[in-house]
């Protein structure tokens, strides 16, 4: 039965207990039975009546004006913050959770609470499952990773139980769910390789937007990664020049190339990071600390100048920055060792300068007649008359040319070289 309009609104009681499970309202001893409004007889009041998916969709709104409490939002302040820059969520939501919210924006913009704003979110991007093997004991009840423990044999590879060696079946890889018990605890993997170690291997698997395989040798190579940045970390504080120092005047070709890589690496990340492809970031990383390590191993002299000292500080200082947002624990330690005194996390985001990592060679394609012919490599500053000369030396345009002679040379800057004949 409809409670009448003249009873609205039903005042919740204040009266309530929160120590047991479940609806704390089943429990009132009194608010929960009344007259019934129609027949005046005993009758009990309805206590679930508001779904959860309408508190998800506007809280949104209400976190423009949270203090608010007059109204649930000000449109002043919802003109302010929304939309929304960027959802991250399941693809499970796209569906319901987000239609609704889409419909309760129209609604509260119908009704001033929302002032112009007629979509809530600006950006969706759905993110990919985490997947793990499945395991079944001879009874088929599911067991859990922690569980078991595997054995490499001739027939191959085995999962037994630990508590009392009995073979475990290996099931299908499918989406980590309570119901199939092929949930990895994270405080277990926390305790075991830390935290950082799983959000690294977490990005740096796959792309966010597809499925995660969880592996345990996947994890175990990030944890020895993060081993090796690490030891390079500590031989970079032994060959960088102390914080503050100034770039000297000329750079040597071994300390252009240490800055190159560094400044490289920040301009390709900020790139990577804004569109989401945090394991592309993460790859510039790896790619970082190959060549930081291999820029260390090819120092022959005790006495390090001062231009490559300086290089190696600028570079170490980049490469901790960069990993900070992904292995933050590990950064702070590593930002310490390098002699800084304030936290990473508080640290500017360093600035790269694209005219470091500017390659003084280029590749031309070169066609004739719109046909491609050749590759030219040239300085980047070349002339169009060098680059026509250049062009006419080589022996695959020769061939091609068969001495028919050249009638224009169509240069379009740094990108394409066409003969017409």
């Amino acid at each position: 039965m409809p409670v009448p309009v003249a009873d609205l609104p039903v005042v919740l009681p204040e009266d309530v207990t929160f120590d047991q499970p479940g609806n704390p309202l089943d429990r009132h001893p009194t608010w929960r039975h009344v007259p019934c409004p129609i027949c005046g007889e005993p009758a009990r009041r309805e206590t679930d009546t508001m779904d959860t998916f309408v508190d998800s969709s506007w809280y949104f709104l209400r976190f423009t004006d949270p203090w608010n409490e007059e109204t649930p939002t000000t449109a002043t302040a919802v003109d302010r913050f929304m939309p929304v820059d960027q959802y991250i969520g399941g693809i499970e939501h796209a569906i319901l959770h987000l239609l609704y919210a889409r419909f309760f924006t129209r609604a509260m913009q119908a009704s001033g609470h929302a002032g112009e704003v007629r979509e809530p979110f600006a950006g969706l991007f759905t993110q990919g499952m985490v997947n793990h093997e499945t395991y079944k004991d001879s009874s088929g009840a599911w067991v859990t990773p922690a569980e078991v423990r595997f054995e490499n044999t001739p027939e191959g590879r085995r999962a037994l139980r630990m508590s009392d060696g009995a073979e475990v079946a290996i099931g299908s890889i499918e989406k980590m769910s309570k119901s199939k018990k092929n949930v990895i605890d994270p405080d277990e993997i926390i305790e075991s390789f830390g935290a950082d170690t799983a959000r690294w291997f977490m990005l740096s698997d796959s792309p966010p937007e597809r499925d995660v395989i969880w592996t345990e040798e996947g994890v175990q190579a990030a944890a020895k990664f993060l081993q090796r940045i690490w030891r390079l970390v500590g031989e970079l504080a032994g060959v960088a020049a102390p914080i503050g120092t100034q770039a000297p005047a000329t750079m040597s070709p071994a300390a252009a190339d240490v800055r190159k890589a560094a400044h490289g690496a920040l301009l390709r990340m900020n790139e990577d990071i804004d569109q989401l492809r945090f394991n592309r970031a993460i790859a510039r990383i790896y790619d970082l600390v190959n060549k930081l390590a291999a820029a260390i191993g090819a120092i022959e002299t005790p006495e390090i100048a001062p231009d490559l000292r300086f290089a190696f500080r600028e570079a170490a200082d980049i490469l901790v920055q960069l990993f900070a947002p992904m292995m933050p624990h590990l950064a702070e330690s590593c930002w310490a060792e390098l002699g800084h005194t304030g936290l990473v996390a508080e640290a500017s985001w360093p600035v790269g300068d694209p005219a470091l990592v500017v390659e003084d060679v280029i590749v031309l394609p070169v066609q004739i007649n719109g046909k491609k012919r050749a590759d030219l490599s040239i300085g980047r500053t070349a002339t169009q008359a060098e680059i026509e000369a250049a062009v006419l030396e080589l022996d695959l345009v020769q061939k091609a040319l068969e001495g028919r002679p050249v009638k224009k040379i169509i240069v379009v800057p740094q990108r394409i070289v066409n003969v017409v004949v």
